[in-house]
């Protein structure tokens, strides 16, 4: 019986031992690199924004368009909107497990959105509007748990929108918004919900 007791801490210790290496690469490091990848992803900036902020030589948290939450020191918000910046979203993205907040509003971006954006589970407000995405809408957005926004309109998406349940609000607080374009027999219907 005794040994039965001393076998529990050794275990919780080798545990955790082994477990926080894992723990520890996911740091402000990773969101720095996911966050140069998309740099290295974006093949116009016209005003030149993120080629002269964003590098090694500063504090991610201190980049243009990033803001970094005051408890974890990680990126918890990313706004790169009306920059006019053209390119693509990496699949790196995802890694910025901190993010409560992408807006990404009239730029450039094309291709299809990474399925890595499903692993951003803290992510509460997203617009990806007025871009040129493309693609069917990814049902990635329908594993986001914390998700209160989310605005894909005026995109070159196609097909129907797939389910994506929005968190509920507090009573008294306006409800969750989702707006997107869906296209029927080749014809684009605005549509709000």
């Amino acid at each position: 019986m005794v040994k039965k007791f001393y076998c529990i801490p050794a275990c919780a210790f080798l545990t955790i031992t082994f477990q926080t290496p894992c723990i520890a690469k996911m740091s402000l490091a990773t969101d720095q690199t996911a966050l140069l990848s998309l740099k290295q992803h974006i093949i116009s900036d016209p005003s030149h924004t993120l080629a002269a902020n964003w590098t090694n030589s500063s504090s991610v948290c201190s980049w243009i368009g990033v803001s970094c939450s005051l408890r974890h020191h990680r990126v918890a918000a990313l706004n790169l909107s009306y920059m006019n910046l053209s390119g693509s979203i990496p699949p790196q993205l995802g890694q910025l497990s901190f993010l409560a907040s992408l807006d990404l509003t009239s730029n450039l971006f094309s291709g299809a959105l990474p399925h890595e954006l499903s692993f951003l589970h803290r992510l509460k407000f997203t617009s990806l509007q007025l871009n040129n995405f493309t693609g069917e809408i990814p049902p990635i957005f329908g594993h986001l748990p914390e998700l209160e926004y989310l605005n894909l309109r005026n995109n070159s998406f196609v097909g129907f929108h797939p389910k994506i349940p929005l968190k509920s609000n507090k009573p008294g607080i306006p409800q969750p918004k989702l707006q997107f374009s869906k296209w029927r027999n080749s014809k684009r219907v605005s549509r709000q919900t």
